[in-house]
């Protein structure tokens, strides 16, 4: 990290930036990769891939520059996957090549990323996935499997992919982590349907597809260590991003009770008093975790963000659909589609109520995230496990 480096220097840097390619006459796509390259795309990433080697602190300092200037962002729901779980662990455990070959058109957005680790009988036990991975005479990797629940597999470019390498090792051993390219033959994806109608998740079905040994993050075996950095941003992620009072599921039901007053009852009241708090502690409590984060990587304290998040989401959208009374039965459209990002604003109650009871699973499931809590920060024992030493292929199944 760069002692030189502080708010006036970004600034400056951010000034230069905008000087050079004003937001009003230069294309979005060519905005985003000159930001890229003076740095400013994160802070605090190394000089020459999006950053200044500063504190992550300063990334507020250039975003609000380039927002006053009215420059275009990377859409950063569109690309959140990508944003805040493959580019953490590629830094973290890239080649320097595989750095600077995937983290520019990461960020810009030209290259969408999904993520292949959940499976039809490896999901709140990730470390028992099956898919393999064998390593052929040319040094290449032949991998065979299934993954579920993969978000925005059908618009990816590049997938995050643990596989086991090595069946003779316990589970946590012989996994292995790779970059898979979803355009690469023996790649099929189908689209899983939701209660809500949509397609948002995919299955991925992968036959013989070959894996140059290039594309392998970290050691051979040492899969489980990678794909820990991966699920630690995936929960920050998802339970700490940054909103402003009253965003995020909160927001809707709070403007619904000041709009139409003759909704209210003193229980629904009482209720969405309670809520408002909560959702405020969990806001600043998110600010807090950020702050953290500029000393350090991301621990077990964002699977307790994560699992706030997904309780309030559901407690704040049954009351919305309770609020709302008769209304609140309605369903706008349960058309089959594919969508690009997923918008819980934007919708109507009956969406945001549906696809909230998804937050307990999706990134963790809430029971798996509470055994993490338990032993990880606040330092209770672990739960007692029988396959701790066992091989992966003497378990049952």
């Amino acid at each position: 990290m760069s002692p030189a480096v502080d708010a006036a220097e970004v600034r400056r840097r951010t000034r230069e930036l905008l000087a050079a390619h004003p937001p009003a006459t230069t294309g979005r796509t060519g905005f985003l990769k000159a930001r890229f390259d003076a740095g400013l795309a994160w802070v605090h990433y190394p000089v020459g891939l999006g950053g200044l080697d500063a504190p992550r602190s300063l990334q507020q300092v250039a975003d609000a520059e380039l927002a006053a200037a009215g420059a275009p962002d990377n859409d950063p729901r569109r690309i959140g996957i990508g944003l805040g779980m493959a580019a953490p662990t590629i830094l973290g455990f890239g080649t320097e090549e595989q750095k600077r070959r995937f983290l520019r058109p990461l960020w810009v957005g030209e290259e969408v990323w999904c993520q292949l680790f959940s499976e039809p009988g490896a999901g709140s036990d990730l470390a028992a996935l099956a898919t393999r991975a064998v390593r052929d005479e040319t040094g290449d990797w032949i991998v065979d499997g299934q993954k579920v629940w993969t978000s925005s597999a059908h618009l990816a470019r590049w997938a995050i992919l643990i596989a086991r390498t090595d069946p003779d090792l316990p589970k946590h051993r012989g996994i292995s982590y790779f970059i898979c390219d979803m355009t690469d033959p023996g790649v099929e994806v189908r689209p899983l349907r939701q209660i809500t109608g949509e397609a948002e998740f995919n299955e991925v079905f992968l036959t013989g597809v070959r894996i140059p040994d290039s594309h392998r993050l970290g050691p051979v075996g040492e899969g489980w260590k990678v794909a820990q950095t991966t699920l630690m941003n995936e929960r920050v992620s998802i339970g700490g991003s940054r909103i402003p009072r009253e965003g995020g599921m909160i927001g809707p039901v709070a403007k619904t009770w000041r709009e139409r007053p003759e909704l209210r009852t003193p229980d629904t009241h009482q209720r969405l008093l309670t809520l408002w708090v909560e959702a405020e502690v969990a806001r600043l409590t998110g600010e807090r975790l950020r702050q953290q984060l500029v000393a350090g990587q991301p621990g077990p304290e964002g699977s307790g963000m994560k699992l706030a998040f997904a309780r309030l989401n559901q407690e704040i959208s049954g009351l919305e659909v309770e609020l709302l009374g008769d209304e609140g039965l309605l369903y706008s459209d349960w058309t089959m589609v594919r969508p690009e990002l997923v918008d819980f604003t934007g919708r109507d109650a009956g969406y945001r109520y549906l696809r909230s009871k998804g937050n307990s699973i999706e990134g963790g499931t809430s029971e798996v995230l509470l055994n993490i809590v338990a032993e990880r920060v606040l330092g209770l024992p672990a739960e007692p496990r029988n396959d701790k030493d066992v091989a992966w292929k003497d378990l049952s199944r």
